[in-house]
């Protein structure tokens, strides 16, 4: 959400038609996610349906993808903490075993230690109880623009323009992670006692969640133009009761969702090493050498909007686009289930999704590489 108006300012006012159609695909490769499930009443994960389509290569292959997704996001949670924490903070100096610390890696450090023992809990329901405070955030963001925009800034076009070519792949990266949901839709909809309802709270959540985005992107760009930066937090001025809402409530849904984020990948760690239920001290381990890799990469690579933009584009449209259509293909295709139009959009959907993909994946990965 925070990255939705600088999304908007790469793409230009004409990229609002791309966010829409964006969240309607996504809408519709949801819908094939549940199709793929209601084939085999023993597909419960995604990594499930990955074996059901393609065998034991489909599975390792989504494992992957959905592994990789996970531990980049975990990293932009520690740079967005560092980011903002410094705003909120900014000057501090501390000085450590002779080392003097200070700006985002200082706040990454922080947030990392806030977060290590929250990695070493048996039960993470709490954790998931205090992440349903991201509502909040979000209230308190869009709160915290308006007000922005009456007493400080006004609302005024200060973009440069209605479409900004250059700047679509970014764009377009960007508005696939505002719908990114995709690999919990199959844990979700195991859980439901009224699984029938699915599509339907699928619908009434996209709806919302695209009102939500779009309200903040315009917002955003209304107010602040081309200067809004990758977490348009940033962009809210310094001392203000409403920057420090905004910041604060923002803060704490990545602290409370690290753990929940990084707990398939140790849990995959120590299966494959062989770790035993009873050993906790291997897993402590484990999670703590996880969160070290991830406050190290976090401070090597301080670059939000681009770890976004390639997290979106190489992996993103992967999990909510491409797979859910080439699953679907391959299970219903040889029963005769796909219709002659869903197949022909099938396709379409798949074009513009390798293409998001490849383009997106260049874009961001110079832009990192061309940020050292």
């Amino acid at each position: 959400m925070l990255s939705v108006p600088y999304a908007l300012s790469q793409g230009g006012w004409l990229s609002l038609a791309l966010f829409v159609l964006v969240g309607a695909v996504c809408y519709y490769t949801g819908k094939l996610i549940v199709r793929c499930m209601q084939a085999d009443d023993s597909v419960r994960t995604y990594p499930d349906i990955g074996q059901l389509a393609f065998g034991a290569h489909g599975r390792r292959a989504i494992g992957l993808v959905m592994y990789v997704e996970l531990y980049l996001v975990a990293i932009s949670f520690l740079i967005l903490e560092g980011d903002n924490l410094d705003k909120l903070f900014h000057g501090t100096v501390v000085d450590l075993l002779g080392y003097r610390m200070h700006g985002k890696q200082l706040f990454v450090l922080v947030a990392a230690a806030v977060i290590l023992p929250t990695t070493w809990l048996k039960n993470l329901n709490m954790l998931a109880y205090v992440s349903a405070v991201g509502l909040i955030a979000s209230a308190a963001l869009t709160a915290s623009l308006v007000w922005a925009g009456v007493a400080e800034k006004g609302f005024r076009v200060k973009g440069s323009g209605l479409l900004n070519l250059s700047g679509l792949p970014t764009s377009l990266t960007l508005y696939f992670i505002c719908f990114a949901g995709h690999g919990v839709f199959p844990t979700v909809y195991s859980s439901m006692r009224k699984k029938k309802d699915f599509p339907k709270v699928l619908l009434i959540s996209s709806v919302l969640c695209s009102l939500n985005y779009a309200l903040t992107a315009v917002l955003g760009y209304l107010i602040y133009g081309d200067d809004v930066q990758a977490q348009v937090t940033l962009n809210l001025p310094s001392g203000r009761l409403y920057t420090r809402m905004a910041i604060l409530t923002t803060l704490i849904t990545p602290l409370a969702k690290y753990a929940l984020v990084i707990q398939p990948i140790t849990a995959a760690i120590d299966e494959n090493l062989s770790v035993v239920a009873a050993a906790e001290t291997a897993k402590v381990l484990t999670s703590t050498a996880v969160v070290v890799s991830t406050v190290v990469l976090a401070c090597t690579v301080p670059f939000f909007g681009y770890l976004m933009s390639f997290i979106g584009s190489s992996l993103n449209v992967t999990v909510a686009v491409l797979f859910p259509c080439l699953s679907y293909l391959k299970i219903y295709k040889p029963k005769g289930g796909v219709r002659r139009v869903e197949l022909v959009a099938i396709v379409g959907i798949l074009m513009v999704g390798v293409c998001v993909a490849v383009v997106g994946t260049y874009t961001s990965l110079n832009q990192i590489i061309g940020s050292f």
